[in-house]
């Protein structure tokens, strides 16, 4: 991060994307570790995009809110047709699962303690979502004990689509985590916020990336928002619900940067990796 203007600046990549020199899965990398930042991958009770079995390798930990187990276990026999749904579902053990509980069958549970996951039960907490225990837990209990909380990189599958309540729940969290990069992920695009302490770097890899991309306030109204790299910059206009807001904008550059008066939430396209995701699937060798 550099000095500019009274705000730090902040860098974003998206290396954990990083994968078009690849033939299939077995040629990813397993490296949980980029560009300084440890992933952990959370699987939340909605379907599984394909792009989850890719973020699998790439993650230190792998946890699961609740339902998300069940997701977890029944859809990967679907994705993997031709092998064994006993040896396909010990392959993509969870390290984890972690919520009050209420979603998490019987037969999957005891199915995943079996493997030797971890289960714990905050059924006594219930004024939190399922994603926000599991992300607390990994921020705050010395789960990864080499790895510091501002080290830690949280991709979230299974929280875009679905039930709207579910969806604005989810984003809450980006706004509960501010100083937390966590990011909502499925097949189409990816999610995070850029917090207003900061002045945001986002450095677009458009192979992957793009072409359309957003900037939301939500929640309260944005005075002030200058960017650049868009196609249709923002040069210190106001955002607000019921106003503007920048929907359906295109990334000119491969370096887009953000500065706002409020948090804003960004999201871009990753669609064009869902060709590649389900070729690769369909002829990778476990």
């Amino acid at each position: 991060m550099q000095k500019h203007e009274s705000k730090a600046e902040l860098h974003h990549r998206a290396t954990f994307l990083q994968f078009e020199r690849c033939e299939g899965f077995s040629d990813i990398s397993n490296e949980s570790m980029d560009d300084d930042h440890v992933n952990i991958l959370v699987v939340l009770n909605y379907q599984i995009p394909l792009i989850t079995f890719f973020l699998w390798k790439k993650a230190a930990l792998r946890v699961c809110a609740d339902g998300g187990a069940n997701q977890l276990y029944d859809c990967i026999p679907h994705f993997y047709p031709h092998e064994d749904p006993t040896r396909i579902r010990t392959k993509f053990k969870p390290d984890l699962i972690k919520g009050d509980l209420d979603s998490l069958r019987p037969e999957v549970k005891a199915f995943y303690q079996g493997l030797g996951t971890c289960v714990l039960d905050a059924s006594y907490d219930q004024d939190t979502t399922d994603l926000h225990k599991c992300v607390s837990h990994v921020l705050n209990d010395n789960v990864l004990s080499d790895c510091k909380p501002n080290q830690m990189r949280i991709l979230v599958v299974g929280a875009l689509g679905g039930r709207l309540d579910h969806e604005f729940g989810n984003l809450n969290i980006l706004y509960s985590f501010p100083n937390s990069r966590i990011i909502l992920i499925n097949d189409e695009s990816m999610v995070f916020l850029l917090s207003k302490e900061f002045i945001h770097r986002i450095h677009i890899n458009r192979v992957n990336e793009g072409p359309y991309c957003g900037l939301i306030p939500l929640g309260n109204q944005a005075k002030s928002t200058t960017t650049t790299g868009l196609r249709w910059n923002l040069e210190g206009q106001s955002m607000e619900f019921g106003g503007l807001i920048s929907v359906c904008n295109q990334l000119q550059s491969d370096d887009v940067t953000v500065m706002s008066d409020t948090d804003l939430i960004w999201t871009v396209t990753i669609d064009k990796v869902k060709g590649w995701l389900k070729e690769s699937i369909a002829t990778t060798e476990l």
